[in-house]
């Protein structure tokens, strides 16, 4: 045993320095700031999240969607498809919205419920998201909804998109509910126009604080989730803002305020993503979009 008594570990007494470096790392470790947990406190119910629809929850545009629903169902022409091919590949293709292009989408798909019954469409809206909608949720995202509803806490969506299809598709994620833009009717029969604006930038901030006083919400505690710099009015209103697939402009503003940032386009998928994924309308969108590449390079 002699031979191996160098193998047994010896005591050694703490010296002063090893006694000032073991306080000095535990005051350390009690005074450094711990990162905000990923998921929402459970029991929090006076927090709530604010999910944006279009590229932040789903691929694409709800509106487009819908639009090749209708389509197929012959509620419009080849020459409206073109043109609601055209306004996918953009989405798609400049990654972020533009004012003038989206009042231009809502244009057309008001001409194209114009004169129908709510109650129709909104049939209609469950097989098409079951068509076009449902393969192209974002699992991330869901992941992140489904969190906050773990944790007994409400989830609306925020959107643009006719609060008619945005109320189907939370129903369709278990979602609380859903802001979206109101489209006026008239004994059940749509008008083609709309009751006030679009439910987008600005509006959308109000929306989240009225429906924050009417449910008692603390903001400080809330969090939202958008993909486009249009929403940050209504992330700059919550605690907790996430940027999710964000454009150019959101991902600086994140990056220079400390928000937190998810991206769950890898580089292969946001490629895809910029192509149009269907049938028939990929076609005529991707006519579309090479013709345009070719004027720009000449």
């Amino acid at each position: 045993m002699g031979a191996l008594a160098w193998l047994t570990p010896r005591k050694r007494a703490a010296t002063e320095a090893s006694v000032l470096a073991g306080e000095a790392a535990a005051e350390a470790a009690r005074k450094t700031e711990r990162p905000e947990p990923d998921f929402p406190v459970a029991g929090d119910t006076r927090a709530a999240a604010f999910f944006d629809l279009d590229n932040t929850v789903m691929q694409g545009a709800a509106l487009f969607h819908f639009g090749r629903g209708l389509y197929k169902r012959r509620f419009f022409h080849t020459r409206e498809l073109a043109r609601f091919a055209w306004q996918q590949a953009y989405f798609r293709l400049a990654g972020a919205e533009n004012a003038e292009h989206m009042a231009d989408v809502r244009s057309s798909a008001l001409s194209i419920v114009k004169g129908h019954r709510v109650d129709e469409l909104v049939a209609i809206g469950e097989e098409i998201y079951d068509e076009y909608m449902a393969g192209r949720i974002w699992p991330g995202t869901r992941a992140l909804a489904q969190a906050h509803l773990d944790a007994g806490q409400k989830v609306w969506l925020v959107t643009a998109a006719p609060v008619e299809t945005a109320t189907l598709i939370a129903a369709r994620l278990g979602l609380t509910g859903a802001l979206g833009t109101v489209a006026e009717s008239v004994d059940g029969v749509y008008t083609g126009r709309l009751v006030g604006e679009p439910l987008h930038g600005p509006a959308k901030a109000e929306a989240v604080r009225a429906l924050a006083v009417a449910e008692d919400l603390d903001l400080a505690r809330c969090a939202a989730y958008s993909d486009s710099a249009n929403d940050i009015p209504m992330l700059s209103l919550v605690g907790h803002p996430y940027a999710i697939n964000p454009d150019s402009r959101l991902r600086v503003h994140a990056r220079d305020n400390g928000w937190r940032l998810r991206d769950y386009r890898t580089g292969r998928k946001a490629a895809r993503v910029g192509l149009p994924a269907a049938a028939g309308v990929g076609a005529v969108a991707g006519g579309a979009a090479a013709a345009a590449a070719i004027r720009r390079r000449r």
